[in-house]
């Protein structure tokens, strides 16, 4: 039983300052913290970088990888002697196909050199602008008061832009309403979705500009506590980060700023699966309602937004909500999006919310080859015809489609690629990262990835059968968004290329 004074919170951390997951670890884990040591030994093993020991070559595995040549990089290393790991993402869609050197997960490539829009200070987030220390619109944000302020969020349309979509001013009031006065502030820099890395290069490129948009969220909900959850593989943001808020810039005095590391768990970019991470637990989501805004971090109201959501309210408080609603097409605002895959310059493009995907590829420098699919908003997005080219991609447009924007992580296929082989990819990724929590993801994400991989391997669309109910079953029961859209890319390739699931010569796999 675990005592009362016990440092759970402090369980990942330490695993990590002891290199790993170990018995010998956990033991010492148990005793620096008074958490049992079963509890302990779950917590470690949960998170795939506790339990690496650090001595494979990691490849990446995702969508824009694997078409770029994941297995042929696998097999040059396999010839030079380096044992390989498969990992799910590393979050250089852009640099494809991607990998971290054995013993150092940490040497990864920092920031694309390319593929953002030019300087233009008309845009709220500009990747290739100054990044100003100088505080101004925090000094606006307090001059405006809570009230005002949280008026032009809400004229601005803003939209969580980490995948939900939710209102962004619901939340910040939601969180001022409640008479707990012990809050919280978490930013949720864990972008695990393959085609997605948006929030590396925003926290690369312009930390100030994310920085002052935590401080006026901080002013607003009135706390003083903010924790940024970092995912483990952007350790050169972490470090940049890290350099800022060392250097003091007086718009953080009076804020206790912690930046914490994730720790290769793609769950945790879900936001109850996030805190429970952040509280040293393993980071299963966590049943709703309550909400994070009542019952977040340490059971207390908590304020939690994406990179990108908060980078766009320094512009909002200096040049007011009506003209970032303005700046969008079909909803408000500007939007980062990834554009990846078979484009000739992969890199993250902010422009209007609704633009298309030609208009997206256009800016990225054209196709590679003949476009035949794209998925619009990262792996839970599934995919699309190349006909749907015109469709906006924005929340409303794609859900009424049976997609999502989600983080906006777009990836293009063309016609050299097997969909089938596609869906597959996809299917393993979300088997590999599920948590295990609720059966209909735990079970139905395996059974598809085996009924595809049997598929593929026999040529009998007979193996799939069955997916179409698995996957009505995984929609409607699960838990978390994972299991809801875990099914999207099997069943989307299927809808819109069923030539490719018919009967078929078998593959040697």
């Amino acid at each position: 039983m675990q005592r009362k004074n016990a440092k759970q919170e402090s369980v990942l951390e330490l695993f990590e300052e002891e290199g790993g997951l170990t018995a010998q670890a956990a033991e010492s884990v148990s005793k620096k913290t008074g958490v049992p040591e079963a509890d302990v030994w779950a917590a470690g093993t949960f998170y795939g970088q506790l339990r690496s020991e650090g001595s494979r070559t990691g490849v990446c595995q995702g969508l824009s990888c694997k078409i770029a040549g994941a297995d042929s990089l696998s097999l040059s290393f396999n010839q030079k002697g380096d044992e390989i790991e498969s990992v799910s993402c590393l979050g250089l869609c852009d640099q494809a196909p991607a990998a971290h050197l054995a013993g150092d997960p940490n040497h990864l490539p920092t920031s694309s050199t390319w593929g953002v829009v030019p300087n233009n200070p008309q845009l709220p987030m500009n990747l290739a602008g100054d990044d100003s220390h100088a505080g101004e619109a925090l000094e606006r944000a307090r001059e405006m008061g809570p009230n005002d302020l949280i008026g032009e969020l809400e004229k601005s349309g803003l939209q969580g832009r980490g995948g939900a979509g939710f209102p962004a001013c619901a939340k910040w009031q939601a969180v001022i309403d409640q008479p707990e006065t012990e809050r919280y502030l978490v930013l949720n820099a864990d972008e695990g979705e393959p085609g997605t890395f948006k929030d590396r290069e925003l926290m690369l490129r312009r930390p100030n500009l994310l920085l002052e948009g935590l401080a006026i969220a901080a002013e607003v909900i009135e706390t003083t506590a903010v924790y940024l959850y970092i995912r483990g593989e952007y350790q050169a943001a972490a470090t940049k980060l890290q350099s800022v808020i060392s250097s003091n810039p007086p718009f953080l005095n009076g804020l206790s700023l912690r930046i914490v590391r994730g720790h290769g768990a793609y769950i945790c970019g879900e936001e109850t699966a996030l805190l429970e991470s952040l509280e040293g637990k393993r980071g299963i989501p966590r049943l709703k309602p309550p909400y994070p805004t009542e019952s977040g971090f340490r059971g207390k109201p908590t304020l939690i937004h994406n990179v990108e959501t908060i980078s766009c309210i320094p512009n909002i408080v200096l040049g007011g909500g009506a003209q970032f609603y303005a700046k969008g097409l079909t909803e408000a605002g500007t939007k980062l999006y990834c554009a990846s895959g078979h484009v000739k310059t992969p890199g993250v493009y902010e422009m209007p919310l609704g633009v298309c995907l030609d208009e997206l590829v256009e800016v990225a420098g054209g196709y590679d080859g003949e476009p035949m699919v794209f998925s619009p908003g990262g792996a839970s997005s599934g995919f699309f015809p190349i006909s749907e080219r015109r469709r906006p991609l924005d929340y409303t447009n794609l859900a009424q489609a049976g997609s999502m924007l989600g983080s906006a992580g777009v990836v293009v296929l063309n016609n050299t690629v097997d969909i089938a082989e596609a869906a597959l990819w996809q299917s393993k990724f979300f088997e590999d990262e599920s948590c295990g929590q609720c059966a209909p993801c735990r079970i139905g994400t395996r059974y598809l990835y085996r009924q595809l991989d049997q598929y593929l391997s026999t040529g009998d669309p007979g193996a799939l059968d069955h997916v179409d109910d698995v996957a009505w079953e995984m929609e409607q029961a699960s838990i978390c968004g994972l299991g809801m859209a875990a099914a999207k890319p099997l069943e989307s390739a299927r809808n819109y290329f069923p030539n490719a699931f018919k009967l078929r010569n078998a593959q040697k796999r």
